[in-house]
């Protein structure tokens, strides 16, 4: 069985993050997205999403990196949930491992786009 395309949109979306590259970032997100900055904010909409990744990366020192350790997708029609065990590191701050949780819904034109960033996962609740 082939990866769910929304695997290989996580690891561009990755790859731009870790390269600062907000512009291609944004092309993964639908308009009125959200982002889990940290529990108990959000940033809602691609302008307030690039503004939020922006500060993320000024908060880094501009060496964040991050990857996937491992990826589950299950999808529905136009619908997929991936689960991923996401590692976050940065120079300065101890690594960490995160349980995330993202959404992503097919448009119109067919193209897969990631509508929940929930990069906390379950701590959420915690």
């Amino acid at each position: 069985m082939s990866p769910h395309p929304v695997e290989k949109l996580i690891a561009q979306a990755d790859a731009a993050i870790n390269r600062e590259d907000f512009d291609s970032l944004m092309e993964f997100y639908a308009e009125d997205a959200v982002l889990v900055v940290q529990p108990g904010r959000n940033a809602v909409g691609k302008e307030r999403i690039r503004q939020a990744f922006e500060a993320i990366a000024q908060y880094f020192g501009h060496g964040l990196e991050v990857r996937q350790a491992g990826l589950e997708v299950l999808a529905t029609g136009d619908t997929a949930l991936a689960l991923a065990k996401t590692l976050v590191r940065a120079p300065g701050h101890p690594p960490a491992q995160r349980k995330a949780t993202y959404v992503f819904k097919k448009d119109a034109a067919g193209d897969w786009r990631c509508v929940i960033d929930n990069s906390y996962g379950h701590d959420l609740l915690g």
